[in-house]
C-alpha cells in the first residue's frame, strides 16, 4: 500500500488549501480514509474521516471549516481546508488501515502565517 500526499504550503490566516492523497495497492473504494495532523512535541491528531459510504466525521477543531471527500475513480482522498488559522499549522498525513496494519502517506506541511 502506498499513499502519496500533496498540496501543502504556506497560506495566510483565513486562506484555503486543498490536500490530496492518492492511494495505490489497495482496494480504495472499500476503504475508510483518514487525515491526521501532527505538530512537534504533540501526538498525531485525527482531523477527518470518510468511509466507503462517504460518511464523514471531523475533529471539533476543524468542523465547519474542513471538508473531506473522495474520488474513487482516481483512488484519491481530498481535504479542503478553509478559514485556516495559525493553529492549523502542522504536518498533515493521510492514512488507511489494510488487513489490520496502518499505512501512512509521507506527510505534507501546512503553515498558516501572516
Amino acid at each position: 500500500v502506498q499513499l502519496q500526499a500533496s498540496g501543502g504550503g504556506l497560506v495566510r490566516p483565513g486562506g484555503s488549501l486543498r490536500l490530496s492523497c492518492k492511494a495505490r495497492g489497495v482496494n480504495f473504494r472499500i476503504k475508510t480514509m483518514n487525515w491526521y495532523r501532527q505538530v512537534p512535541g504533540k501526538e498525531r491528531e485525527l482531523v477527518a474521516t470518510i468511509d466507503s459510504d462517504r460518511r464523514t466525521n471531523y475533529a471539533d477543531s476543524v468542523r465547519g471549516r474542513f471538508t473531506i471527500s473522495r474520488d474513487n475513480s482516481r483512488n484519491t482522498v481530498y481535504l479542503q481546508m478553509n478559514s485556516l488559522k495559525p493553529e492549523d499549522t502542522a504536518v498533515y498525513f493521510c492514512n488507511t488501515v489494510n488487513w489490520g496494519d496502518n499505512f501512512w502517506g509521507q506527510g505534507t506541511q501546512v503553515t498558516v502565517s501572516s
